[in-house]
């Protein structure tokens, strides 16, 4: 399954597409400081990577009742060791978040599917190398990555909850300015009232069927009957962008919706 989420991730950006869902043959790799190219980790030999994957598995599908490793940590270290192998030529943080994120999904902890962990490593990355650091300087105690892990997954659902009122907010301020609207009661999915809290905010914004998509994690589909929806009734403007449809926020929105009341 390792090979197989690497070539997931991988294929298509790779320099060498021999690469992918493959392991690394060679030993010149090492892990770096990007500021001043410091070694600050150099992973194991190539030769050693098939039986550490093996053992990665083992670890990974072993539900014994003999030693409790609590779910969360297991993700954790799962990621950890993935990432301080290196088994792969590119790809390997990818990889290995994929691979906590596997962990967590088969444990049940279903709210790890809407947190973002890579945005918060990408925005400190000292950070996220220094844990290796620490664990390797002291003895492999790989305490210093569990912690600084923890954070991460703290903040990722703290900043989920922040976005969650976020969107509760514009979809209560639509709400308000819609409820006394008979032509729009009932009308409007809570998507649709996101946008047109967005486009209230910022006329001339522009929306396609893969930016509504991507907002709010939902089918193409659903997506296209959602804007169409808000085309026909005048809150957006339907244009023709080269061979796809955009949609656009009118300078006169609220004025529409003013009109839709009545």
């Amino acid at each position: 399954m390792i090979y197989e989420l690497h070539e997931i991730l991988t294929t298509g950006t790779l320099d060498d597409p021999n690469a992918v869902g493959k392991l690394r043959s060679s030993d010149d790799v090492y892990v770096g400081d990007e500021r001043d190219a410091t070694k600050l980790h150099i992973p194991p030999k190539a030769s050693e990577l098939q039986a550490r994957i093996e053992n990665l598995c083992l670890f990974a599908n072993n539900k014994s009742s003999q030693e409790f490793i609590h779910p969360v940590i297991k993700a954790v270290l799962l990621h950890f060791v993935l990432a301080y192998d290196h088994p792969f030529e590119d790809g390997n943080g990818r990889t290995a978040r994929a691979l906590f994120y596997w962990s967590m999904l088969n444990q049940g902890y279903w709210l790890i599917e809407f947190i973002s962990i890579s945005r918060i490593l990408k925005a400190a990355p000292a950070k996220y190398t220094k844990s290796y650091l620490y664990t390797e300087t002291d003895d492999n105690d790989v305490t210093y990555f569990i912690v600084y892990q923890l954070e991460v997954i703290v903040r990722a659902i703290a900043d989920l909850f922040v976005y969650l009122e976020k969107k509760r907010e514009e979809v209560r301020t639509v709400e308000s300015l819609l409820k006394k609207s008979p032509a729009l009661q009932g009308l409007l999915n809570h998507r649709q009232m996101a946008l047109l809290n967005r486009a209230l905010k910022k006329p001339l914004s522009i929306f396609t069927f893969e930016s509504h998509r991507g907002a709010h994690n939902i089918a193409y589909q659903t997506a296209r009957t959602d804007l169409l929806r808000l085309s026909d009734l005048g809150l957006l403007e339907k244009k023709k962008r080269g061979k796809s449809f955009v949609f656009v926020a009118p300078e006169n929105i609220q004025d529409r919706l003013q009109e839709l009341k009545t």
